[in-house]
């Protein structure tokens, strides 16, 4: 199948010329179809069904250090608490009309934590994470479970699970949270419930029970059995991915397979019950690359986004480009064609995307312009 059979180009069928009697006619009708709310598919049949997904969401850029900047001066003026709840700063695709939404249907923001702060808890039918991109002395506490929060940590608050955060450090921190709010808002299921003022549990503990319990490779506790819709790991510490991209990599060294392409190391996040993703509406990944290294340009039903770990890169996404640095955050609407390439230090990244929803439905749709 050729790429032109992909394009955003739709033919449209054109009806004689109407007499100006017929037009009259035309009009009348049409106005009455407005006054009485109905909309005849002959008229918006391009737009609603065109031949390959036409997303309102651009691909956009967030530099890190903006972002940092203004969630430490928002940490200067606002106060964390009931009413705001969090200190976090939604990505707001420029497409989407001003929504705080970095994809049709997902969040991200830049959330931002002052040393001694408590963020209290609540509960939401949301899924949610975190990713660390630096710093530590923050533990979140998820259903009583308090979790350490770390450089390159992805942490999940799956939805309904009560949650809060506090920060014992001398100084601030930041990190990155995903969330499906857009998708809950548009499919009308969110719900929202307050917790405790105070968290459930302020310890302090290196590992966090659902570590202890779950996070050990291969090996599942026989007193839980079954399966869950979300993973029972509240925390997937660095030094497990770290290791985990390092071994691919020295594998790809001495000639066995195990990397997804030339240079290029990548792990999934998953539930220990399942083998499949972290939560029902979103997948985490996390990518390295060696110097140089690309990924296959690609087209893709669903949203990804990307956040720059270590190193650099360059990200072209359909006819824009982007260069990437520590922190930074782009976008990759559904159906633009994607490729990334490492700078010369290489790149680290994380990644999530919507992909499980397209995937339960059936909706997913992949196509490799240059073939695999």
């Amino acid at each position: 199948m050729s790429e032109h059979d992909y394009s955003n180009k739709h033919v449209e069928y054109v009806a004689p010329e109407a007499t100006p009697e017929e037009q009259a006619e035309l009009d009348d009708m049409y106005k009455r179809m407005d006054e009485i709310h109905l909309k005849p598919l002959w008229r918006t049949i391009g737009s609603l069904m065109p031949n390959s997904p036409e997303s309102q969401a651009v691909a956009h850029k967030w530099d890190w250090e903006e972002l940092y900047k203004l969630a430490q001066r928002s940490g200067e003026l606002v106060p964390v608490g009931r009413g705001g709840e969090r200190r976090a700063i939604g990505l707001c695709n420029p497409g989407l009309g001003g929504n705080p939404y970095i994809s049709p249907t997902l969040w991200a923001a830049i959330q931002y934590l002052a040393p001694g702060e408590n963020a209290p808890e609540h509960r939401h039918s949301q899924n949610a994470f975190r990713f660390v991109i630096e710093g530590e002395g923050v533990w979140t506490v998820v259903n009583g479970d308090a979790v350490p929060m770390k450089r390159g940590d992805f942490l999940l608050t799956p939805g309904w699970n009560f949650h809060g955060h506090h920060n014992i450090a001398t100084e601030p921190m930041a990190w990155l949270d995903g969330l499906d709010i857009p998708f809950a808002h548009q499919m009308d299921t969110g719900f929202f419930e307050y917790g405790t003022e105070k968290l459930t549990d302020e310890s302090t503990p290196d590992y966090s029970r659902s570590e202890r319990l779950w996070a050990n490779p291969g090996l599942r506790p026989v007193a839980f059995p079954g399966r869950t819709t979300q993973s029972t790991i509240g925390r997937y510490a660095w030094e497990h991915t770290d290791k985990a991209l390092n071994e691919q990599l020295a594998l790809e060294d001495a000639g066995f397979p195990g990397v997804v392409g030339p240079g290029h190391a990548a792990v999934r996040y998953t539930n220990p019950t399942t083998g499949g993703d972290v939560m029902s509406t979103i997948r985490a990944e996390f990518h390295r690359m060696r110097p140089g290294a690309s990924t296959t340009p690609v087209h893709e039903v669903g949203n990804r986004v990307f956040q720059v770990f270590e190193g650099s890169a360059t990200a072209y996404v359909g006819d824009e480009t982007f260069e990437l640095n520590h922190g930074d955050v782009v976008n990759v609407p559904s159906w633009k064609k994607w490729h990334i390439e490492a700078g010369a230090d290489g790149v680290d990244l994380f990644n999530f995307s919507d992909f499980p929803i397209f995937e339960k439905l059936d909706l997913a749709r992949t196509y490799t312009p240059e073939g695999v």
